[in-house]
Order: structure tokens, then C-alpha cells, then sequence
């Protein structure tokens, strides 16, 4: 078994009157191999490297350690999400419903607020918020490469939110920032960040942050709390004085496939399943609180586009893409795609408003690396896998002659981005920022 001195001073401690008689079986899953996992995009064939089902998540599978999956083409397209098989469980917990108003609080990098979506199939509309900017943008350019339509991400804090937002969404979900003692195996540094005041302080924190989404969620919703930590500070302890000071909530229990029963709170422990640990909490706020907004529909403030540009990125939509698609919006001179239901964002700092559709440069429509991920397009061009990691890279491919106008590469039906042709060539167009 582990030397308990590899483990932070006190940490043990905390956990001992959680795990009782199981502690020893605890301490020595961290002499086991930390596991991975994935989650495939829905309608695509899991990997050769994927091992059996994670049971309480859809399209969710265990990769071996060793796997080079988050450096193939495919990664960057947007086939798979890589995401620790635990951690999976919260999304599945509070599981949104298409049509739903739902929030993200806390959603960097996006591997939650990429599963909240696959549920949601692209109606309704799904608010990402990651307060730290550079974290923001990661989070932005993963829904962009899951291909989600119906987003809206933004950077800011709780409290700069909730007052604009009150009863607004149907479900909630706060994966809060903590001490992080699920990352302990994987990633055995992290312990050195740990110390005896670390879950009091993250719990302070985490109080504010559900307090923030209490105001937020309309009565009769949902909200799921989770963490990646194990101690009772963080995890029932602020439960426990989020109900005692909000006597409108209540603990939910859920069923999820291969996980215990509960009373609405869940530990899942490295010892017991086969993930690194997590903690979740559902909870329900009363049909009958009292609702400042009533349910009624809040507006957007959308900028819409001109005449013009709308009949230009149209006629584009209606030859290049199978889907119907409104260019209904413009954002920071992109024409966008808007979710129909969706909160005022005046003066927040928003980074995706639903689908980018393109830009007008002159006369001409180009259109946007998302809308080529999120869409069908309906002329494509099949690449090897060479090819596609040259056109990652920026290159440019060569293609018959007779091909003019714009085009996705594709590989294995898998859409890449946009390209170019002419004169026998596929000028590339993905995304500088992107290039390997």
C-alpha cells in the first residue's frame, strides 16, 4: 500500500470518518493506474483506442493511458471530447432536456458543458461562464470544436450575473472550483498545493458561487453541484448550509447507470468505481419560491444584421449547407446564429453568441470555422489522414481542377474546416490560432 506520507499532512485525517473500515481499500487504489476516458460526438464510431462503456454516461468510454487520441486530426475536429471518466457523472446528474434554459456556471475547459449540450441537441440555450478570460477562451474554442450551435459563452463573475438573471434557467450546474483531491493520482504534483485551510477556503468560496446560482434558477429547476474533491467540507458541508439558508431547495436522489443509490449526494470514490472521484449534489428548487421574473421572457438584444449582409450570407447558407440556418444576428462583425431563448448580455463580456455563421469581407461571404464543424456542408472533399493533419497545419492541398468556390475537407466524413479551391489548389482556411 502507498506510504500515507506521500499523502499532504492532515488529509487523511478528514477522510477517515467518511471512509471508516474503507480507507485502507482507498488509499490503495492510488497504487493503481489513474484512468482516462472519452466521449464520442454523437453518430461517430468510437475509436480503435476506446475500451468498455463509462456506464452513467452516454457515448462515454475508458482510453487506455498510453492513447495518442488528442493528437490525431480527428481530436481537432471535433469527434471526441477527452474527458476523466468521474467526471462525467455531474452533466449526466442534472441532465437538460432540448428546449431548456440552461447554465454552466462555472464551465471551463467545456468538458460538462459539452455533455449538457449533446442532451439538449441543439435547442434550447446553454450559457458557458468562465470568469478567468484566457480559461474563457479555451472554453470558447472547445464548444466551437464540438460543434455545439446553441451556446453562448461568456467571462464574468457570479455576482456581476445573478442580479440580471433571476429566475431565469431551468437548470443549473456548478462544478465548483476546490482543493482538487480527485486529481491527486493523476496528477501527484497537485498535492503539493494542498494544505489543512485549503477546503475551509474553497468552501467560502463555493457558498458564494451557489448562492449566485439560487438567484439565477426559476422555481421548480434543477441544480447540480459537483467538485473533483473528496473532503466533507467541500462537499456536504456546503450543501448542508446552502439548504439551511435556502429552505426553498432540496436534495434530489438520481439513478445512474453502475453508481450508488443516494439521498441526492454522491461520492465517487477511486476505491469503488472506476474514475479518479467526484462529488455530486441535485437539488430542486419549490415549485411555489417566490419568482421576481415570473417565467417571462427576458429579450436578447441582439444586434441584427443588414439587408445586404443578410441576403448574402443567405444565398451562401442555401448552397453550401444542408441545414436551414438564419443569419439572425451580428456580433463583433460576424454574422451569428443566436439561441432564440436566451438572456440580456448587454454590457457582459460575451465571447460565442450561439452559432458563428461568417463574416462579409467586400462583396463576398466567408464563412466561419464553426459553422463548417457545426453543420452539414454540402460540398465536401474526402482527405487522408495526411492530408487533414497538412491542412491543420495550414498547407495547402491539392485538388482536381474543376474545382472552384469553397469547400470542407473531410476526413472519414469527419468535417475539418474550410478551404478554397482554384487553379488545382485548396487555399486554406482554418484558423491561424489553430494550427499545429
Amino acid at each position: 500500500m502507498m506510504n500515507q506520507e506521500a499523502f499532504p499532512s492532515g488529509w487523511i485525517e478528514q477522510l477517515q470518518p467518511l471512509l471508516g473500515d474503507q480507507l485502507p481499500d482507498f488509499l490503495h487504489s492510488y497504487d493503481q493506474p489513474p484512468l482516462r476516458g472519452i466521449r464520442m460526438r454523437p453518430g461517430r464510431t468510437p475509436i480503435a483506442d476506446a475500451g468498455k462503456p463509462v456506464p452513467w454516461a452516454e457515448n462515454g468510454y475508458y482510453l487506455p493511458l498510453d492513447s495518442l487520441a488528442g493528437a490525431v486530426p480527428a481530436h481537432d475536429a471535433g469527434a471526441y471530447y477527452l474527458q476523466e471518466p468521474s467526471a462525467m457523472a455531474a452533466a449526466a446528474a442534472l441532465h437538460p432536456q432540448p428546449d431548456d434554459r440552461v447554465l454552466d456556471l462555472c464551465a471551463a475547459p467545456g468538458g460538462k458543458s459539452t455533455q449538457l449540450a449533446v442532451y439538449m441537441q441543439g435547442r434550447g440555450v446553454l450559457v458557458c461562464n468562465e470568469p478567468v478570460p484566457s480559461r474563457a477562451q479555451v472554453l470558447s474554442r472547445n464548444m466551437e470544436r464540438m460543434g455545439v450551435k446553441n451556446a453562448v459563452v461568456i467571462s464574468a463573475l457570479p455576482e456581476d450575473i445573478s442580479g440580471r438573471w433571476t429566475d431565469y434557467f431551468d437548470k443549473i450546474l456548478v462544478d465548483a472550483p476546490c482543493s482538487g483531491e480527485g486529481m491527486f493520482r493523476r496528477h501527484p504534483e497537485t498535492r503539493l498545493e494542498w494544505n489543512a485551510a485549503s477546503p475551509a477556503g474553497c468552501a467560502q468560496r463555493q457558498k458564494q458561487i451557489l448562492t449566485h446560482a439560487a438567484r439565477m434558477l426559476r422555481p421548480g429547476g434543477m441544480l447540480a453541484y459537483s467538485t473533483c474533491t473528496f473532503n466533507p467540507t467541500e462537499n456536504e458541508g456546503v450543501i448542508q448550509a446552502f439548504l439551511h439558508a435556502y429552505p426553498a431547495f432540496s436534495l434530489v436522489p438520481f439513478a445512474l447507470p453502475g453508481l450508488p443509490e443516494n439521498d441526492g449526494m454522491l461520492h465517487l470514490w477511486p476505491h469503488q468505481v472506476q474514475g479518479e472521484g467526484h462529488f455530486v449534489a441535485l437539488l430542486k428548487k419549490a415549485e411555489d419560491a417566490l419568482a421576481a421574473n415570473k417565467g417571462k421572457h427576458m429579450g436578447a438584444g441582439v444586434c441584427p444584421p443588414g439587408k445586404g449582409e443578410r441576403a448574402l450570407a443567405q444565398a451562401f447558407l442555401t448552397e453550401q449547407i444542408a441545414e436551414q440556418i438564419e443569419p439572425s444576428g451580428l456580433f463583433a462583425g460576424h454574422l451569428v446564429m443566436p439561441p432564440e431563448d436566451m438572456p440580456p448580455i448587454e454590457k457582459i463580456k460575451v465571447l460565442r453568441l450561439g452559432l458563428h455563421l461568417g463574416e462579409i469581407k467586400g462583396k463576398v461571404f466567408i464563412p466561419d470555422h464553426a459553422l463548417a464543424l457545426a453543420c452539414t456542408p454540402l460540398r465536401r472533399w474526402e482527405v487522408t489522414e495526411e492530408e487533414a493533419r497538412r491542412y491543420q497545419q495550414g498547407e495547402v492541398l491539392t485538388v482536381p481542377e474543376g474545382m472552384k468556390g469553397f469547400y470542407v475537407p473531410a476526413l472519414d466524413g469527419l468535417s475539418l474546416g474550410w478551404g478554397k479551391a482554384s487553379d488545382g489548389q485548396l487555399k486554406n482556411h482554418y484558423p491561424k490560432g489553430l494550427r499545429r
